[in-house]
């Protein structure tokens, strides 16, 4: 279950681009991306178990202001403020367009209503989404990308990829997967992750063991996925005229449309739609419960059905009428949080691993806080300067702020005799 709510369809576009552009330095550049695309998701949903309460405890024994205002932002931007109306659209566009020959804003209409009637029904009891999830929709999910690789491979083995002369292909597999967006992803899901252990009668120690499981098993599905889809990608002839081709299309979108084509002729199309469409819908059915869980833990006011309504509703309209709105409002948020939630999670690891102080914690994350909320506005202000912070190159600025600020709160931890973790 984890790894279908986890494979959305940005997931898929990702790694044959990277396959493409990397060619004879495609092993390096995976591998960086599977470190930073899986690994760090993985440690997220790993650490959370570490909590009774998952990230909502732990950040609120940080600031329960802090806890309150960046998962709210989290949730917020991921569920109808961004991720499940993306969901829908990147469907429609991905799946059903090319089957249609005129598509019309009616047709878009109809689809994103069946769709969130689906995701709905699929969301309104968690329990009996996990089974649905996981046993129906995870296996098909599988069964169909098993089935490209598969059969890719009499299609593609004596293709050789490109000679190319990458720096630091490694540091861009790296940098790539940094740019999923997922370890966000693995917080907002490590509420379903839990609840379902948990629903299971499992606490303490075991609950950390079967949650670390549960990841490494998503982990290595993911790993599979991502390194056999940007394989094809790596032996798709990168000429000239397929780059034309590709003009004005999402790369990654035009290279999974001619492999398909390529291994299923005419039904490539069919085979495509079909592994978007459940991936698109998993990722949302997930984003739609988590959000949903903890809303409804933290605003009691309503319960978690009435919630799943509600968020549906407003994913719904935002996909049919204001989405590229809403992605000019949402990915500058996005990036701001981005920084805030890796902080976090180092902050976290440090407080299990080597007993950070609280004080240390909490000034590492105030002071990426302030950075990243300067760099990205700053950046969308024009401002020139911004791209002189160290490590801006790599959208990475936050860094060297994370670490002074962890040694700002060490000597004050020092001086006010303060270890308290």
């Amino acid at each position: 279950m984890l790894f279908a709510i986890f494979f959305g369809a940005g997931n898929l576009i990702f790694p044959p681009k990277l396959g493409l552009e990397m060619g004879s330095d495609f092993l390096p550049a995976i591998t960086g991306f599977i470190l930073t695309g899986v690994g760090l998701p993985l440690a997220t949903i790993v650490i959370s178990s570490l909590f009774t309460g998952g990230y909502k405890q732990a950040l609120d024994h940080i600031s329960p202001a802090f806890s309150l205002v960046f998962l709210v932002a989290v949730y917020l931007a991921l569920g109808p403020g961004f991720g499940i109306p993306r969901t829908a659209a990147t469907a429609y566009d991905m799946a059903i367009t090319p089957l249609l020959s005129a598509p019309s804003t009616l047709m878009s209409f109809g689809f994103t209503a069946l769709y969130f009637i689906a995701a709905t029904w699929l969301s309104l009891n968690p329990s009996k989404m996990v089974d649905r999830v996981g046993s129906i929709l995870t296996p098909v999910l599988l069964l169909f990308i098993f089935g490209l690789v598969v059969l890719a491979v009499p299609h593609f083995a004596g293709v050789t990829p490109a000679v190319m002369q990458h720096s630091a292909p490694f540091a861009k597999g790296v940098v790539e997967g940094y740019f999923t967006l997922d370890i966000l992803a693995a917080m907002a899901f490590s509420v379903i992750v839990i609840s379902a252990i948990k629903s299971q009668g499992v606490s303490g120690k075991a609950l950390t063991r079967q949650t670390t499981q549960a990841g490494l098993i998503a982990a290595i599905l993911l790993v599979f996925v991502y390194a056999a889809i940007g394989w094809i990608g790596n032996k798709m002839p990168a000429d000239t005229a397929l780059l034309a081709e590709a003009k004005g299309q999402n790369v990654g979108t035009f290279i999974l449309h001619i492999a398909t084509e390529k291994i299923f002729g005419t039904a490539g199309q069919s085979v495509l739609a079909i592994i978007v469409l459940l991936a698109c819908l998993t990722s949302a059915v997930g984003l739609i419960t988590a959000i949903s869980q903890y809303f409804s833990q933290v605003f009691t006011r309503f319960s978690y059905r009435t919630y799943v309504y509600i968020f549906a509703l407003i994913s719904f309209i935002l996909a049919n009428r204001g989405l590229d709105a809403v992605i000019t409002t949402s990915v500058p948020v996005l990036l701001i949080l981005y920084p805030i939630a890796i902080t976090v999670l180092i902050a976290l690891m440090g407080a299990k691993l080597w007993r950070m102080p609280l004080l240390a914690q909490r000034a590492m994350i105030a002071l990426v806080v302030v950075i990243s909320i300067i760099s990205t506005v700053g950046e969308k202000l024009g401002m020139a300067w911004i791209a002189e912070l160290p490590l801006k190159s790599a959208s990475m600025e936050w860094l060297p702020f994370a670490i002074v600020g962890a040694l700002i709160g060490y000597a004050l931890a020092w001086v006010r005799k303060s270890w308290a973790v």
